[in-house]
């Protein structure tokens, strides 16, 4: 599938999950300090400035503030609604082959809203391997790393020395990668030799400062 559709797909399943109103309120331990409607608020603005081209990477925390901000005057029900909108622009610039949404943000929110209102699911969607497999791409490490998955595996770092293995699986790989593992939970995945080379290494945000759940 393409990255739209899958973008699409996620936005949609997102949608689904939060339509009783104390969902919005509830905190995201994923996202210290945001309830999943800042969550929600922040998706959308991405989407918005993903569309008008102001944001073409990971937004800096004065611009990720102001997404939290930007729809304070909208109700639950308005806000779903501006995320819809946001994400009908991006299927238009997509079928011009002018723009790839941002598949990626939405795939890992999707999974801190579904841990904080406590519905587990979706891990192994395409938007999950997608968006894994586009991180795992992106990993270096100072010394020989192999990560292995259930459908491949990614090498990093020089080829000379000793190599450390990592097994693990697309969803697990998604949720490092952007931080939302402790080094306390990256110490004990599964690792053929003493990961403490590599643990500053792993997470393309974060780590998170305390272990998370889910």
């Amino acid at each position: 599938m393409l990255a739209d559709d899958l973008y699409q797909d996620t936005r949609s399943r997102i949608a689904g999950l939060v339509t009783d109103a104390t969902d919005f309120k509830r905190s995201v331990p994923a996202c210290p300090g945001w309830s999943v409607r800042d969550v929600l608020a922040h998706m959308t603005a991405v989407a918005q400035d993903w569309a008008d081209r102001s944001l073409t990477g990971a937004p800096t925390d004065e611009q990720t503030a102001e997404h939290v901000t930007r729809f304070a005057d909208l109700d639950n029900a308005q806000l779903l609604g501006a995320f819809a909108a946001a994400a009908d622009r991006l299927h238009q610039l997509a079928q011009s082959n002018e723009l790839e949404p941002p598949l990626g943000d939405i795939a890992c929110h999707e999974h801190d809203i579904r841990a904080a209102i406590d519905r587990p699911g979706a891990r192994d969607s395409e938007s999950v391997r997608w968006t894994a497999h586009r991180l795992l791409s992106m990993l270096t490490s100072p010394v020989p790393l192999r990560v292995v998955v259930e459908d491949g595996e990614y090498r990093s770092g020089p080829h000379i020395g000793h190599e450390i293995v990592l097994r693990t699986t697309l969803f697990e790989s998604l949720r490092w990668r952007t931080g939302r593992r402790s080094i306390a939970q990256l110490a004990r995945m599964d690792w053929s030799a003493d990961p403490a080379p590599v643990l500053n290494h792993l997470c393309l945000f974060g780590p998170a400062t305390q272990d998370v759940l889910e």
